[in-house]
């Protein structure tokens, strides 16, 4: 199997409903003549998710614990693909970049890619919050984990993402995978010239909203800095009751 479409999902099945249908024909249309699945990880969730997800004929897996990057890592551990393309419940490749992204994977060149991002509706603020990290993205070779591509082999030698980060998890997942890639000659590379489409959904005007929106992003950029250094418990208590803007 070429790839295994991996979408981590805690209380998606509204837009499990809505994207899925479309990921799944555009799918049939660029790899035809290859195997693929879509996977779900339901990430304890307590709506219809799951149940939604095999409906539209999805793989399902479940993992106990809410966070993302153990929502991803379940996913990837049932995978059968040679490469993982992590895939967030709202957002929404167009053709020409899954394209783009099988050309990648047939290269033998890349252990991986992400992609920029066009926000779809939401506020303003939060469009502009989103997509202006766009050129950082091109010129540090980064990405968010909206659209996420690695070579299996490669993710299971760099361990995954970590289990103690509650946000930014897919920032060090990149920097430990760009030096791995460099070990085999192979790069990582993040494609622009068809952005993925991602909701806009998080960050409305209303004054908690945006406390809430700003005081997250601090804190999880100052966990981010401490998580070599902190305990995994303290990890795991300051994610979950100060990162709201994710996991409530």
């Amino acid at each position: 199997m070429l790839i295994s479409i991996i979408i981590p999902a805690w209380n998606e099945a509204e837009n499990l409903t809505v994207h899925v249908p479309t990921l799944k024909l555009r799918l049939e249309k660029v790899f035809a003549e290859y195997e693929w699945e879509v996977i779900v990880c339901d990430n304890n969730s307590d709506d219809t998710t799951a149940e939604i997800a095999r409906d539209l004929g999805c793989k399902v897996v479940n993992e106990p614990i809410n966070q993302i990057s153990r929502a991803r890592n379940a996913g990837a551990g049932s995978a059968k693909g040679e490469w993982l393309l992590f895939i967030d419940a709202d957002t929404l490749p167009l053709v020409e970049l899954l394209s783009e992204t099988k050309e990648l994977c047939l290269s033998g060149e890349f252990v991986g890619c992400g992609s920029t991002v066009e926000v779809d509706g939401g506020t303003l603020l939060n469009k502009l919050r989103m997509e202006r990290l766009n050129p950082f993205f091109r010129l540090f070779n980064f990405c968010g984990g909206a659209y996420l591509l690695v070579e299996k082999d490669a993710f299971e030698k760099i361990g995954g993402f970590s289990n103690s980060l509650y946000a930014y998890e897919e920032i060090d997942f990149v920097i430990r995978l760009k030096r791995y890639a460099k070990q085999l000659g192979k790069r990582f590379t993040v494609l622009h010239h068809h952005p993925v489409i991602t909701s806009g959904r998080k960050g409305d005007y209303n004054p908690s909203s945006l406390i809430n929106m700003f005081f997250s992003n601090f804190a999880a950029v100052l966990l981010f800095l401490l998580h070599l250094i902190l305990p995994a418990k303290w990890m795991q208590k300051i994610g979950r009751t100060f990162l709201g803007f994710w996991y409530k």
